[in-house]
């Protein structure tokens, strides 16, 4: 008698556990790509595609919409495949990277849960660190675009948590100093800087952009900081990385566009490719 494949709860019913899609997502991963346990995950966002293919030896290539709870990008820049790759540390040491291409933002409309699958399935599939990378407007002029910023804080402007019930974590130090430092120790120059998350889809307002300065964010954007919570409530060690690809709404001259995004990330991509990659094979 042929085997059956066992059911996956669907992530989307509410009475659903979401680690126990992330337990079978993890499980798919394993099974699809040879590769029992990973060890770090990296979330590549507008402008960061190509440093995958600077880490090592891809082991294996799966489209994400197969692995349960995970769909086609919504976004043009993200890639619709997750990739384990074989890392070569300086030290002689092996790594196995679990590239996420493409993740679920909060104005997709596919809700919180969505938002949080790939990291929690990055850490069902043994993963003990992340780095989340993205693409953002600055609200500094001398953050000219191509310029990558170390995420030190966030601020979430989203009305929303990745967290169910009374689940209280500590989110002091939520981007891991320790992984900061790595990140300097391959270029010192790079600097810090606090990250406001927006719903979106659309662009902020200038008064928006204002409102998020007076906050303390240096940085605006839509993604990364509702994966950055469930990261920390896993208990995984969290780098963030944001692409300034724009100036924000009201400090740039010129209208925003995704096309201005896309290209930005493409004029920068060789040079944050490259240091993507030596910081990953640090981590």
């Amino acid at each position: 008698m042929a085997s059956q494949t066992p059911s996956v709860p669907d992530l989307d019913d509410p009475s659903t556990d979401p680690f126990d899609v992330a337990r079978a997502a993890a499980d798919h991963i394993a099974e699809a790509t040879g590769v029992p346990g990973h060890d770090i995950a990296l979330v590549l966002g507008s402008g960061w595609g190509g440093a995958a293919e600077l880490l090592g030896e891809v082991v294996a290539e799966i489209p994400s919409d197969e692995i349960p709870g995970f769909s086609k990008p919504a976004v043009a820049g993200h890639v619709p495949t997750t990739r384990s790759i074989r890392v070569e540390r300086a030290d002689g040491s092996t790594r196995h990277v679990l590239v996420l291409g493409s993740r679920t933002h909060l104005y997709e409309g596919k809700g919180v849960r969505r938002v949080a699958h790939g990291v929690r399935t990055a850490a069902a599939a043994g993963c003990t660190s992340v780095v989340l990378t993205n693409g953002c407007g600055g609200l500094h002029v001398s953050w000219r675009p191509g310029q990558v910023v170390l995420i030190k804080d966030h601020i979430s402007l989203t009305a929303a948590s990745p967290l169910e019930g009374p689940t209280f974590v500590d989110l002091t130090d939520l981007y891991t100093p320790r992984l900061r430092e790595l990140a300097k120790q391959v270029d010192p120059t790079l600097p810090e800087g606090v990250y406001a998350q927006f719903r979106g889809p659309h662009y902020e307002t200038p008064a928006e952009v204002r409102m998020a300065g007076v906050m303390g964010a240096d940085l605006v954007g839509m993604s990364t900081a509702l994966e950055a919570v469930a990261a920390r409530h896993c208990g995984m060690e969290v780098l963030g990385m944001s692409l300034v690809t724009n100036l924000a709404a009201g400090i740039s001259p010129e209208p925003l566009s995704h096309e201005e995004v896309l290209q930005a990330g493409a004029e920068a991509g060789p040079v944050i490719s490259d240091l993507l990659a030596r910081v990953v094979k640090l981590v």
